[in-house]
């Protein structure tokens, strides 16, 4: 073994440098440390000669770099021709392979092979054949290792001994060869001061590449050649004899924790605040989604949750949501009413006299789950087996991913199978459009589960078998493909492993083809989809022979479909059918099921079909089809459609008819004429409005059958429903009267919804009869004929809310930014308020969106300094069996702390406005503070619990029973300080942890029941008592009891150590259910969930078990609060476990409840609120709610097609909650401030909570193309636009247009400038465009009418543009319009203000963008391709004052107002910042971004003194830029610094910067106080983004201890939360960016804000990594990112 490692190092280089076939050379290190003066080597080569010899062996000849001698010169060789250096190496055949070369080549590629696994990340959810190298991306898209795993080589290797082999020093070595390189990468990143962007790091040569790219070693995945390594100094002998560099090699797992969470601490870099600012504070920002996304871009239907469920699968974006369906009877009165706008669920249950009554199909979620990616297919997969029993769901993302998934009933949630990668730079080509349906990547699978195809790139498609029953094909035998060796490696193990009787996984080994190896002739491939009813997997292809033109007469007839059947085996395919002439407008191909079968081919003119013969029958559909393309079709031009954006869908009825929803919403029956067993002929029908055919107002983006009689059509425009048919032919078969279809309806309301869903379904038609209104088909007569009748009627069922796409905003004037020193802003309020248009074309709306619920106050009530408050509905035993006349409630109860300090309780009747107090009646004020209130005995029963004893009093608050808690009362004795209600019993909480539980008996008597020796000498927590009426949690019980009343009674119990009891309440002599880990919150909890020797529990302090829902379903959950108030739900499911004998009841955590429940301090200290804070009502504005008191109260909902959601009440903190129903306060509230005063409220009635959010609806139907808000007059001004026919125009030039003969006109928009009344909810003034000009923007503005006076007012500036086409030069105006007061319509106030028309500036180019710029009231203009700052003049002209030359399209252009900063950003160039000077008038610019960026949205982010600019661009990737002129880079300032990016994954709107808030550090003494520093920034802002999606984000601004702390605990959340899909978070939002400066990343909010996803022992784990305390502060820290 050689003394000096050097030598031998470059004795290994060399060796590595003699294979032959490699693109990857290791030059020797130069050792300045052994040079002389001359420049002379001198370092030795000791132990080179045998691996000479070695290497000779192979075949090779050793350069004559390998005999290099101490004295050799480095560039001997400098100034050789190729021809000296080519005759050095000799001739050919001393090249010539020897026989055993391969072997020992294949030796050394083993012992590579073996260096490097050991440093290798290995994903967890991979086939082999998908994650060949070839396949690789920088960074894999799985999940980080975890803690578990081995650490790196440099962690674990020991010191080598003196006799260590050569095989260890290689692999030693290749190990310091990838650490070199990731340093040079690491270094080539940060480039920091010691970097030279021409020769690399300073003081070193870069290595010679002796070998040419692309010949890589076989098997082997290794990087590029560095140009340049580091230093490696001397060592002596008797130290370790691997090298040290200056910085470590980055692990590949978390170092150790030690059991302390000092020691874990202590591992974390301590950075001061003084180091963090010296880093560019832009690196501190956070991205945070506030709402889901709402439009729907693809769905499907399958049996997921079991062999016989009925599942719906919606993708939202990067939104996974599965829905089951649940079929409730509804009055039709309310669903004729809801057609137009969708349905209001929560009263579409509701019932009326003398109305017929419908069965409606409702959605309810399952679960949903938020992906780290983007959606763009959906496939159902029926594999061999399954968890579950039902089929699997294929999901296909954007960058050319597949991840197959199951319905995993163990733990009531999705289970990944595999994820398989197919992304590849080479073959790419865009695929991370805006527009999903723009995607060139797409999904398509086999309707027998054979395979599935996803086509990627231009022409190449990736093919993922699928094992079938009898499937005996054997993958091993076959020559060519991609992955084969690995594929048969794959194979051969499970044959060994399994035999082959089954199959590990439920797929084989997938391949790329090529589509040219299909067909030369498949250059520009439109779309393809597998095809019905064939033997062998069977795809049709719909491709282009030449490229899209803009030409027609190059494009006529260029499209052609072939039908290729695909040999799995053998890898190949064979063509089957050809039909070519196709018309060029064809876009997309839909396989048919028998009895049509075959392909419908869809046009935007014209379908064709083409049946397996390759026979071809179509319809033209208006006039266009004929003139386009020479393809015979017969025509029907009275119909006048346009099929672009159509969808078409099955109704499965036997005939093969099919639904096609056109782009304008409005529906039409295609038909087909069957000649025998082929396809005659098409034809189409339009559905008349009064059977439904305009229930829609926009187009569909998927649809998907659900049922007999039942479609989802999902929307990204508007509302998503599930809506119904019935045919006229169905009810011609029943005959039934309408008397007997409302018998067999009242029948159905007894019927479980399990039992009988299908038979729900046929008898749907029944309840089809004759409306008022016409709305639905009536029976044919005599008098009515085939054009006057439609064969189908079609109604909504349910609906999804969508707000996309959510463009323009405003918001509230409170949260409007002024920029001023922060000092002097006032308090502004924590709950935002805004306005937004969404939606488009006639499905565009006008939405209010507020975070908080803002109740609507009925009442207020003074009844003294009230604790709390109880309201009672109390029936008359007398009268019980008669109907009651009304519901409402009769009697208040409160209790009250006097003046004096006593605590008392008063009843009040409620028959009286205002209430008054119930003197006659034997309810004692004095007897003390009320702690419960309930009714028991059927609600004849009023049962008051006090502290030390319970009194039940009659209907008319007549004394009934005292029942003491002690026999002999004693001050003494234990009080009761909790206590819940179920029919017929009471349970009771003393102080001293002890429970009571009492029985009401038949005469309503209360006694109290036996206790067991176990119930009675537990301590207890929290109580609450539920009634399982549903059976739903199905612990057992004694059959004997099954009829008894209560015997469905449960009693939920916790004990003092966090353990979870329930026990039957007809029998306490044992439980029937435990769950000791309660207090560790884990996500699924079981009774055999432990935890050893951690002590990290929660503070449970309240259990209750409520159900929660709407008139559609309701369920029960289990709600836990914690001694901060944070809130806890479950929600329990049945899944029996193999080899458990436990109860089969498990419970799962409701995932990510947002953090509408924080509290960030102990704030509750001293606080006089009650123990119970959680509050159960039955119906509150139709919901089944929890209500939680506090210092922030909120409210907690679930609908049943949204997820849980707990909503903030706006306002003070509230002590007590209590439903109320009276007849002016129907549904309502009542409410107990802090100060005493009792309030009666209700829900907003119109408002939707589906995202989390109140959404409002103002104004619909029509096509908000921007508006903004008037403050002076309270009114909204509009731009919209409205369709129009256009008819070519009289012109000299052109005077063949005057015969223009065409029937079939197209449309343009027209705009509309119009005024909306928010509180009539009106339009009251209308100023109408010329035709072809639309509003491009409207901006309100306090602009200065007067340059003598300098008067200033509040007007509307509108800017418009011309689309009349490209061969016309675009143009636009400027409007300036005034709000004056005129005289009213009669009977109309709302009219008495009209537009007035100040100023009208016709300008060339499209007015893109306006703003307020200066303190002179003057206005900035984007026209066409010029920024002007103009001023109103008397005359009522705009002077322009300033310019400057943009040279582009101009999207965004904006002041940060009172600065005089404005940013301008276009489409092809990026963002620019310029400065706007008063004297003189100028336009100056400041800087501009390096880099080009198809801007959408910008806005100005001011931290502190510091200026950064946000970009939004096409892509859906978000840039932050920073303005420098002091940092080098920026050359003084001319380029705007790009310092990081993150991918939002949706296609931005709008940006508009919020106030900013004092910056505050919650780490500092244990509350959340203002931070006085001079070296803390006064104030932090935040961006609100609204997106295409629908979905709300915010990017804040966060000070360098949060991000610190945040960044650190973000990365123990991303490697230790599970991730959907096998998906990686870190991946997704890490968009690459060439041209950063070496910005930190931002932080991704959307992980953090799932914290609570964790059990108390990992967030214990991950506090203590992240150097925090109390699990406050970091909640503290999150209040930062969230509004």
């Amino acid at each position: 073994m050689p003394n000096d490692s050097s030598d031998y190092d470059d004795a290994l280089l060399t060796r590595l440098n003699a294979l032959k076939k490699s693109n990857v050379s290791f030059g020797p290190t130069q050792i300045s440390s052994t040079k002389t003066s001359s420049g002379v080597n001198t370092a030795l080569n000791i132990g080179q000669d045998d691996l000479v010899d070695r290497f000779r062996s192979l075949g090779g000849v050793a350069g004559p770099q390998m005999h290099a001698g101490p004295g050799s010169e480095q560039d001997e060789d400098d100034g050789k021709t190729v021809e000296d250096l080519l005759a050095e190496i000799g001739p050919d055949s001393q090249w010539t392979q020897n026989p055993d070369e391969p072997n020992e080549m294949q030796k050394l590629l083993d012992e590579a092979r073996q260096a490097l696994s050991q440093i290798e990340e290995q994903p967890s959810i991979r086939d082999s054949e998908e994650f060949s190298p070839s396949f690789k991306k920088s960074e894999p898209d799985t999940q980080p290792p975890s803690p578990g795993a081995p650490a790196s080589i440099e962690e674990t290797t020991p010191e080598a001994p003196p006799t260590q082999t050569e095989d260890e020093e290689a692999a030693i070595y290749l190990q310091q060869i990838l650490d070199e390189l990731q340093l040079e990468e690491h270094d080539k990143t940060t480039k920091g001061p010691s970097y030279d962007e021409e020769d690399g790091l300073s003081g070193h040569s870069p290595n010679q590449n002796l070998y040419p790219v692309g010949q890589g070693l076989p098997g082997l995945d290794m990087p590029s050649v560095p140009t340049s390594i580091p230093l490696i100094p001397h060592q002596p002998a008797e130290e370790n004899p691997l090298p040290t560099f200056d910085l470590p090699s980055a692990p590949i797992t978390a170092p150790q924790r030690k059991s302390t969470t000092q020691s874990a601490k202590a591992k974390i870099p301590q950075y001061s605040d003084q180091d963090m600012e010296t880093c560019s504070s832009s690196e501190m920002q956070c991205f945070t989604q506030l709402t889901p996304p709402t439009a729907v871009s693809h769905a499907i239907s399958l049996p997921f949750l079991s062999a016989s469920a009925n599942n719906l699968v919606v993708a939202k974006t990067s939104l996974l949501q599965i829905y089951s369906f649940k079929t409730v009877v509804s009055n039709a009165a309310e669903q004729d009413a809801g057609i137009p706008n969708g349905l209001d669920r929560r009263t579409s249950g509701a019932k009326g006299p003398g109305r017929d009554r419908v069965q409606t199909t409702k959605l309810v979620l399952i679960a949903q789950y938020d992906l780290s990616g983007t959606i763009i297919g959906l496939g159902r997969v029926r594999t061999l087996r399954s968890t579950s029993g039902g089929e699997a769901l294929l999901v296909a993302l954007k960058d050319a991913k597949l991840s197959l998934i199951e319905w995993d009933p163990e733990r009531y949630s999705i289970s990944t199978i595999s994820v398989h990668f197919y992304e590849r730079d080479d073959i790419q080509i865009a695929p991370w459009a805006q527009d999903n349906a723009q995607c060139v990547n797409q999904l398509t699978t086999d309707p027998s589960s054979r395979c599935a195809a996803l086509k990627f790139g231009a022409r190449h498609v990736a093919i993922l078998p699928f094992h079938q029953a009898g499937d005996e094909l054997v993958m091993d035998d076959f020559d060519g493909g991609v992955n084969d060796d690995q594929s048969r490696l794959t194979n051969s193990f499970h044959k060994q492993a399994n035999g082959d009787s089954h199959h590990l996984t439920p797929y084989r080994g997938s391949f790329v083809l090529s589509l040219l190896a299909l067909d030369p002739g498949l250059m520009h491939v439109v779309h393809l989809g597998f095809l019905h009813e064939y033997r062998e997997p069977t795809f049709g292809v719909l491709s282009s022979r030449l490229a899209a033109s803009s030409a027609l007469h190059d494009r006529r007839n260029v499209l052609s479909y072939a039908v290729y059947t695909l040999d799995l085996e053998q890898r190949a395919s064979t063509t089957l059918l050809s039909v070519t002439n196709l018309p060029y407008d064809i876009h997309t191909i839909l396989p048919l099921s028998m009895p049509i079968g075959g392909a419908l081919l869809i046009g935007c003119n014209e379908l064709i079909h083409v049946d397996q013969a390759g026979k071809a029958n179509g319809i033209a559909v208006n006039d266009f089809a004929r003139r386009n393309a020479s393809f015979p079709l017969p025509s029907q031009p009275d119909l006048a459609l346009r099929l672009e954006g159509c969808a078409i869908e099955h109704l499965g009825n036997p005939n093969g008819d099919m639904l096609i929803i056109l782009r304008s919403g409005e529906l039409a029956i295609l038909r087909f004429r069957i000649d025998g067993r082929s396809v005659s002929g098409l034809s189409i029908r339009l559905i008349q409005e009064q059977s439904g055919g305009c229930l829609l107002s926009s187009a569909a983006s998927c649809t998907t059958g659900v049922g007999r009689g039942r479609i989802f059509i999902g929307c990204e425009e508007n509302d998503s429903v599930v809506i119904g048919w019935t045919s006229r032919s169905m009810k011609l078969k029943r005959q039934r009267s309408v008397a007997e279809a409302n018998d067999r309806a009242d029948a159905m309301l007894s019927v479980p919804d399990d039992e009988s869903e299908e038979e729900a379904e046929d008898e749907d038609d029944l309840y089809f009869n004759d409306k008022p209104d016409g709305r639905l088909s009536a029976q044919p007569t005599s008098s009515t004929t085939d054009t006057e009748i439609d064969e189908y009627s079609f109604r909504i069922h349910d609906s999804l809310i969508n707000l996309a796409p959510l463009g323009n905003l405003k918001i509230l004037e409170a949260q409007s930014f002024i920029f001023t020193d922060p000092s002097s802003q006032e308090d502004i309020p924590n709950k935002l308020e805004l306005v937004a248009s969404t939606g488009h074309g006639m499905a565009g709306k006008l939405t209010k969106l507020r975070m908080g619920i803002s109740p609507q106050v009925q009442h207020r009530f003074d009844l003294g300094n009230v604790q709390a408050t109880w309201s009672v509905a109390v029936k008359n035993l007398a009268t019980e069996s008669s109907q009651p006349i009304d519901d409402y409630d009769s009697v208040i109860i409160t209790s009250v702390v006097t003046d004096a300090g006593e605590e008392q309780s008063y009843a009040y009747t409620l028959r009286t406005n205002p209430p008054k107090e119930l003197l006659e009646s034997d309810f004692d004020s004095s007897a003390g503070a009320t702690i419960a209130i309930g009714t028991l005995s059927g609600g004849t029963r009023i049962v008051q619990v006090l502290k030390n004893e319970i009194r039940a009093y009659d209907d008319d608050l007549s004394l009934a029973q005292i029942f003491p808690i002690s026999e002999d009362p004693t001050p003494e004795d234990p009080r009761i300080v909790a206590a819940s209600f179920a029919e017929p019993y009471v349970l009771l909480l003393r102080d001293d942890s002890k429970a009571m539980l009492l029985k009401a008996d038949d005469a309503g008597e209360l006694e109290e029941v036996e206790q067991g020796d176990t119930f009675s000498s537990t301590t207890w927590l929290s109580l609450s008592l539920f009634e399982d009426s549903n059976d739903v949690f199905r612990l057992a019980g004694d059959e004997e009891e099954a009829d008894d009343e209560g015997s469905s009674v449960l009693m939920f119990l916790l004990n003092v150590n966090g353990g979870l009891q329930i026990y039957k309440a007809s029998d306490l002599s044992h439980s029937v259910y435990s769950a000791n880990g309660l207090s560790f919150l884990p996500p699924f909890l079981s009774e055999d969930f432990t935890i050893r020797r951690s002590s990290a529990r929660d503070p449970l302090v309240e259990i209750l078990v409520a159900e929660l829902g709407d008139t559609v379903t309701k369920t029960p959950y289990l709600i836990l609060r914690s001694g901060n108030d944070d809130i806890t739900i479950y929600y329990p499911y049945q899944s029996a476990m193999e080899g458990v004998s436990t109860s089969s009841l498990r419970f799962a955590k409701v995932p990510a409840l947002g953090l509408s429940n924080i509290i960030t301090s102990n704030v509750l200290d001293g606080q006089n609120y009650p123990t119970q804070k959680l509050r159960a009502m039955q119906d509150v504005g139709g919901y089944s709610t929890v209500f939680r008191a506090g210092v922030s109260p909120c409210l907690i909902l679930k609908i049943a097609s949204a997820a849980m959601q707990i909503i903030p009440l706006n306002g003070a903190s509230m002590k007590s909650f209590a439903s109320f129903h009276t007849a002016d306060c129907r549904r309502g509230y009542l409410s107990v401030d802090d100060m005493g005063a009792i309030s009666a409220a209700r829900l907003p009635p119109h408002a939707d909570f589906s995202t989390g959010w109140l959404a409002e609806t103002l104004l619909r139907g029509k096509n908000i193309t921007a508006f903004d808000y008037h403050a002076v007059t309270d009114r909204y001004v509009l731009g919209v636009g409205e369709n129009a026919e256009y008819k070519l125009p009289d012109d000299e030039l052109h005077p063949e247009w005057v015969h223009e003969d065409i029937n079939f006109l197209p449309q343009v928009e027209q705009g509309l400038v119009q005024i909306f009344t928010p509180s009539s909810g009106t339009i009251t003034d209308t100023y109408a465009l010329e035709s072809g000009e639309v509003v491009m923007c409207i901006k309100t503005m306090s602009l200065e009418i007067s340059e003598i006076t300098h008067v200033r007012r509040s007007l509307i500036v509108v800017g418009t543009s011309f689309v009349l086409g490209e061969d016309l030069s675009a143009k636009g105006r400027i409007y300036v319009f005034d709000i004056i007061e005129v005289v009213p319509e009669p009977d109309l106030p709302e009219t008495s203000r009209k537009l007035k028309l100040i100023a009208k500036e016709e300008v060339k180019g499209a007015v893109t963008s306006l703003s307020e710029v200066g303190t002179e009231g003057f206005l900035l203009v984007a026209q066409g391709q010029k920024c002007m700052v103009r001023g109103l003049k008397e005359d009522e002209t705009l002077l322009p004052v300033a310019f400057i030359d943009a040279q582009c399209y101009i999207t965004v252009a904006k002041e940060l107002k009172g600065s005089g900063l404005c940013i301008m950003a276009d489409a092809i160039k990026g963002v620019w910042l310029t400065g706007y000077l008063e004297d003189p008038y100028q336009l100056r610019l400041f800087g501009k971004s390096a880099q080009h960026l198809e801007v959408v949205a910008a806005e100005f982010l001011p931290h502190g003194k510091d200026l950064y600019i946000v970009v939004g661009d096409a892509e859906g990737e978000m840039h932050i830029f920073q303005f420098d002129p002091h940092n080098p880079k920026s050359l003084t300032g001319q380029r705007l610094l790009h310092l990081s990016n993150i991918n939002t994954g949706a296609y931005p709107m709008a940006m508009t910067l919020l106030a900013g808030h004092p910056a505050s550090d919650p780490l500092a003494d244990g509350r959340a106080t203002s931070v006085s520093s001079d070296d803390t920034p006064a104030s932090l802002h935040q961006i609100l983004l609204t997106s295409q999606t629908g979905a709300v984000s915010l990017l804040s601004s966060l000070t360098p201890s949060a991000y610190r702390t945040l960044a650190a605990m973000q990365a123990y959340l991303t490697n230790t939360l599970p991730h959907p899909l096998g998906l990686n978070p870190r991946a997704y939002r890490g968009a690459e960016a060439d041209n950063t400066v070496g910005g930190r990343a931002v932080l991704d909010g959307d992980v953090l804000k799932r914290w609570k996803e964790l059990g108390s022992w990992k967030r214990a784990e991950g506090m203590a990594r992240a150097g925090l305390d109390a699990e406050w502060e970091f909640e503290a820290l999150l209040e930062g990112v969230w509004l």
